[in-house]
């Protein structure tokens, strides 16, 4: 046999061989399923946090689907296997692989994380989303969680928020003084320079503490959400100016180990899942708030209006102090703070000449 038609037998036969060997190892990593528990910071049947389109069940559904049964996950609301948020030590200890809560509950342990769901007088639900995808959010909120073995991404949004309920009305920045609410977050640290005692409750135990006084005060979502819990028999006066909350995202946080054990292609899938279900739920709450609210004023006897100006502009100079003094304490915080603040700055010159003017468009073609 001449040499040049022994090295090409050889390369034919090797490249086979190669085929062989490979295909089986393809065919075991797409034939292994994965069996998964999520638990959530939000009780049963809870809309948007747990069931209805773009929420958790949602988003297991969906990936149980596109995986083709390969990744399947079983989901458990607040309290049918852990406590309401304990969800980010269970995740990072591996006694379960997933997660859906808020990033603010973990404050106490990662103080940045509080900007990967929102910053009071921050971005709105375009601005945030397209910060964290696309200008460096998801790799800061990544490292930040690297030390916990978490995995984060956002699986939801609810888009601007409401500043609660109050059981008297707010008409000065001295009305704050002793008032007991229940707030989470960055903007509890705000209130508590006005003199809010703040409180920190799941959605499940808002109601009875507002219905019996043991708060004075709670804000928790919007018009679809808060009616649903019936805050409406416990406080008649609801303020409408979102400032603490212009965006909320829902946090999806995966144990690192269990993320890595998945193919890149059941990888690509819980991505893709999370993201539609991040799109999906803000266009639901989009869809269900305006019918709610009405019916709220209309119907329920609740006075829904903005906080009085003196007050906005208050909270937003106390905002700016709270985020800059933390930003100086920790190194993290200054680099998350500073990366969002940039990013904001430059998403506010496109609003102001995009959404600002369309909105002002809008309403002076309905007041005419």
């Amino acid at each position: 046999m001449k040499r040049r038609t022994f090295v090409k037998a050889g390369l034919i036969g090797g490249a086979a061989a190669a085929t062989t060997f490979a295909k089986p190892n393809i065919a075991a990593a797409q034939s292994k399923t994965f069996q998964w528990k999520m638990t959530n910071a939000y009780g049963p049947g809870s809309p948007f946090y747990v069931t209805g389109p773009g929420s958790p069940t949602y988003f297991c559904e969906l990936v149980k689907n596109m995986s083709g049964g390969r990744l399947q996950i079983q989901h458990f609301a607040a309290g049918e296997l852990i406590p309401a948020l304990e969800g980010f030590d269970a995740v990072s200890k591996g006694t379960v692989e997933m997660n859906s809560a808020n990033s603010y509950f973990w404050a106490g342990k990662v103080f940045a994380a509080q900007y990967f769901t929102v910053v009071p007088f921050g971005l709105n639900f375009q601005g945030h989303t397209a910060w964290i995808y696309h200008g460096g959010g998801q790799q800061l909120w990544e490292e930040l969680y690297k030390p916990f073995d978490l995995v984060p991404m956002a699986i939801g949004n609810t888009g601007v928020q409401m500043t609660g309920w109050y059981r008297k009305p707010i008409t000065s920045v001295d009305d704050y003084k002793g008032l007991k609410m229940r707030i989470p977050g960055l903007a509890g640290k705000v209130y508590a320079q006005l003199g809010v005692d703040v409180k920190l409750l799941p959605g499940g135990e808002i109601f009875p503490a507002l219905e019996r006084g043991v708060i004075d005060a709670a804000e928790f979502v919007g018009p679809y959400q808060d009616r649903r819990l019936g805050l409406q028999k416990a406080a008649k006066y609801y303020y409408t100016t979102g400032w603490h909350e212009p965006s909320n995202v829902t946090e999806l946080i995966i144990n690192a180990k269990a993320w890595a054990s998945l193919p890149p292609d059941l990888q690509a899938i819980v991505r893709a899942a999370a993201a539609a279900c991040n799109v999906i739920s803000h266009t639901w709450c989009e869809a269900t708030n305006a019918e709610a609210l009405d019916d709220l004023v209309k119907n329920q006897g609740v006075t829904a209006q903005p906080l009085p100006p003196q007050i906005v502009a208050k909270l937003r100079d106390v905002t700016k102090q709270v985020l800059e003094e933390n930003a100086a304490k920790d190194a993290s915080v200054k680099r998350v703070h500073e990366s969002f603040m940039k990013f904001k700055a430059n998403h506010d010159k496109w609003a102001g000449v995009s959404e600002a003017v369309y909105q002002s468009q809008i309403r002076g073609a309905i007041s005419a």
